[in-house]
């Protein structure tokens, strides 16, 4: 039997599911909708706290409702609500009166729900960790290789310069040190699929700019890594995204891959 939750859930045009604050309401067991409104902006609260998007969770809408007079068709009064996300509807819940039955009810489907979301988004990271991880690991030995013909000596300084451009200005040592790593631990092992992509691309892109350039010397080849990090760092801006930088700094990828196997034995892959 569909749960009385999943029979109100909506999907927008970009794929997205939400709940209307209008019809969730009554599922709470609230009679008037001005009485649940103390609720959301709670729950709007708990969701800053927890240093996420509001905008994101909690989406206003307004609608003008049609009314009919003696002229015909007319606009009626203006009805605000929202669309809520899943983890709205999880903190309007856990911000709604515990003494009603339906709230209790709410807590546990949406807390539940919640959870199996955030599992499947980190097998969905786990499965991208894995895949750049070995990615880069080829494009790497593939960027040596246009290295050396390009007369590179010293390839640690030639890789510092990539990530100096990268990173802002940073090297190898220094990401190293803002990760918190220990002196044996690789910062790819430690990046997630967002940090580990931006990185795939600088490297597939120095290949081909050495290669398609003939570059030749250890300084030449050292500014155009430099070059292609840095161009690869002003798209990361101008979209908008967090700098490699500032990126959270996830477990080691061995993890991402037990988890991933771990899965992929339950789906009976």
């Amino acid at each position: 039997m569909e749960n009385i939750f999943e029979k109100i859930k909506k999907v927008n045009e970009h794929g997205m599911e939400y709940w209307s604050s209008r019809e969730l309401y009554k599922l709470l067991g609230y009679t008037e909708y001005g009485k649940f409104i103390p609720a959301i902006e709670r729950a709007k609260k708990a969701c800053k706290h927890s240093q996420q998007a509001v905008n994101l969770h909690f989406a206003h809408v307004s609608e003008t409702q049609k009314s009919r007079n003696q002229y015909g068709e007319a606009p009626g009064r203006v009805i605000r609500y929202h669309h809520l996300s899943r983890y709205a509807c999880y903190l309007i819940a856990q911000n709604g009166d515990p003494r009603k039955e339906e709230i209790a009810l709410a807590q546990t489907y949406f807390a539940l729900q919640t959870r199996k979301q955030e599992l499947s988004e980190q097998l969905v990271e786990d499965g991208k960790r894995v895949g750049m991880r070995e990615d880069i690991k080829y494009r790497n030995k593939n960027l040596v290789r246009a290295a050396k013909i390009a007369g590179v000596i010293y390839y640690a300084e030639f890789q510092d310069y990539g990530y100096m451009g990268l990173y802002g200005g940073l090297r190898q040592k220094d990401i190293h040190e803002k990760k918190k790593l220990k002196k044996t631990e690789a910062i790819l092992d430690f990046m997630s699929s967002e940090e580990l992509a931006s990185n795939l691309f600088r490297t597939a892109q120095a290949e081909a700019k050495l290669k398609r350039e003939n570059i030749q010397g250890q300084y030449n080849a050292n500014r155009a890594h430099y070059d292609v990090g840095k161009k690869v760092r002003q798209t990361i801006k101008e979209l908008g995204s967090t700098m490699p930088e500032k990126l959270p700094t996830p477990d080691h990828v061995k993890e991402s891959r037990k988890r991933f196997k771990i899965s992929q034995k339950l789906l009976g892959n």
